[in-house]
């Protein structure tokens, strides 16, 4: 316990005359230091949106006072256009906004989109998840693959995991360390592939998950800013999610493989903080949860014959009733938003729920309606402090929608744009660094977004891109520096989860060890982008648009 006298009492790292650090104190090391101070002295998140309530209130009531106003850029026929054209600012700090502020109050807050998406799909999650089935797949997918490409199995899991973000962190990574010990590597190195794709290729995945819905209610709330009519459905970004999949595997596994283990070196178990003897030994999946996930896959494929049935036939339930298409009208090519992807957040529900149940039935872990029902009611009641936080960001947009500062913002920045000739593809590089940016002291990509959303969704559809092309850039930007930033909601987890192996392990030990991961994958992931998108045309999800007219 000796090697503890050098550690820094603040971070309960090492200190700065601990050999480790020697030499590297550079000036990203300070600007990190830096955005740590300032996101620590930023308020709670909740507290965040009900102080931009209120400077929203008399910012209106001053712009207004001020009739200050902008040239609607919309057609003539346009829903909600003046006719006279112009985007006036409306005034909250009088009668009439006092009384539009009392009156809906509530439903401000329950018609806000996102919150019964992600409550709806959460039922069908947390059943899955506290029937062990979640637990059990990843598992499955890590210990079953060649020692050779384990780092990629790691990098696969997590990112696959993130359809129920909780269960990667809390499960998957602490697993990573054990995984990683077992076959004689860093356990950190482990531990480091598994938060990558966890957190870092958060916007990655084969699946659709609970943050799907609830982004897309927010860039749809943002879109009517410009479009009243304008739908944003779960599965928007679903292609760039894809095959962001796959390259984010190997971008993780190649950071692992190439920079991260071999500067961890050789593990050393005396800087473990508790007795290791008994790491290393993981129980393999067990004969019930093999059956279990067998007859779950059973249910998948059952489930996915039904949904066949009402999308594939010409006659099919859930294709448009009026023009029979799926994606687009068969007739005139023009995209479409069919019952399917309308409801694909009940998809998600019922794909979670019976394969879930399925499996706890045949595993042993859940043996009657009860165990369902508890299962679902323990994960909304982890769910209090996001409904604290809903509430008050649906009274924010709210108040910037019928303020109209959201329009005359997107209209000045769109001007702003088109004056310096920035209207181009360009732009969503600066765009996706402005993301990062503000993601390292504000963690939370739903808070970010519902922040960030009514600013930039407007403004890049003014000048011609459409909101589900924005919110899979702003995707980019979110993920990848979400492994370096204090500011993420479960760092210090992770930081517990590092100090096991290494008492000396600080806030400075997580940011160096994941800071390649963050440089890689931004870069890749931008000319994916780019190339995905503008080099070969590709849409982001099924019936999405990449250009606003």
């Amino acid at each position: 316990m000796a090697e503890t006298d050098t550690a820094d009492p603040r971070t309960n790292g090492p200190g700065k005359d601990d050999p480790r650090t020697e030499g590297q104190r550079t000036w990203f090391t300070r600007f990190l230091d830096t955005v740590e101070w300032l996101g620590n002295a930023l308020p709670h998140p909740v507290t965040l949106f009900a102080l931009l309530c209120v400077i929203i209130i008399f910012l209106s009531g001053i712009l207004g006072f001020f009739e200050i106003s902008v040239s609607d850029p919309r057609p003539k026929d346009a829903a909600g256009r003046a006719e006279d054209g112009m985007i006036r600012v409306i005034s909250l700090l009088d009668g009439a906004g006092l009384r539009m502020i009392v009156e809906n109050l509530v439903e401000n807050f329950v018609s806000f989109v996102p919150l019964g998406t992600v409550l709806v799909a959460l039922l069908g999650v947390g059943v899955a998840d506290k029937s062990g089935l979640l637990s059990a797949l990843i598992r499955s997918i890590v210990l079953k693959a060649p020692a050779r490409l384990v780092v990629a199995a790691v990098v696969f899991a997590g990112i696959v995991s993130n359809t129920a973000s909780e269960m990667g962190y809390v499960v998957l990574v602490p697993l990573a360390g054990v995984i990683f010990l077992g076959l004689g590597r860093h356990p950190l190195a482990g531990m480091a592939a598994a938060f990558a794709g966890v957190s870092g290729g958060y916007s990655a995945n084969l699946l659709l998950g609970t943050v799907d819905p609830l982004l897309a209610g927010i860039t749809e709330e943002a879109a009517h800013l410009i479009d009243e009519d304008y739908t944003v459905h779960a599965a928007a970004n679903w292609f760039f999610m894809i095959i962001s999949t796959f390259v984010i595997t190997a971008v993780g596994t190649f950071v692992t493989l190439r920079f991260v283990e071999p500067k961890l070196g050789k593990y050393d178990p005396s800087n473990a903080s508790e007795d290791l003897s008994d790491e290393g030994n993981m129980d393999p999946i067990t004969d019930a949860e093999r059956r279990g996930m067998k007859a779950a896959g059973i249910s998948v494929l059952v489930l996915l014959g039904l949904v066949l049935l009402t999308v594939v036939p010409e006659w099919g339930a859930l294709r448009d009733p009026e023009t029979g298409g799926l994606i687009s009208d068969p007739e005139t090519g023009d995209s479409i938003n069919s019952p399917f992807f309308n409801g694909i957040v009940a998809m998600i529900f019922v794909f979670f729920l019976i394969p879930g149940f399925v499996f706890g039935r045949v595993a042993g872990t859940m043996r009657t309606d009860r165990d369902v029902i508890n299962a679902m009611a323990d994960t909304l009641g982890s769910l209090g402090l996001y409904i604290v936080l809903v509430f008050f960001a649906a009274q924010f947009v709210a108040y910037f929608g019928w303020t109209n500062l959201g329009q005359v913002l997107a209209v000045v920045g769109a001007q702003g744009l088109e004056n310096i000739g920035l209207t181009g593809p360009l732009v969503f590089l600066f765009f996706i660094l402005l993301c990062c940016f503000v993601n390292l002291s504000l963690g939370s990509a739903s808070a970010q977004w519902a922040i960030t959303a009514p600013i930039f969704v407007p403004m890049l559809m003014l000048i011609g891109y459409a909101p589900e092309t924005i919110q899979a850039a702003y995707r980019i930007g979110d993920s990848t520096t979400n492994i370096i930033t204090p500011m993420m909601s479960y760092f210090g987890l992770i930081l517990a989860f590092v100090a096991k192996y290494d008492r000396n392990a600080g806030i400075g030990t997580v940011i160096a060890m994941m800071l390649p991961y963050t440089i890689f994958f931004l870069t890749v992931w931008i000319i994916l982008f780019y190339v995905w998108v503008f080099a070969l045309g590709l849409p982001v999800g099924p019936g999405a648009a990449t250009y606003y007219p």
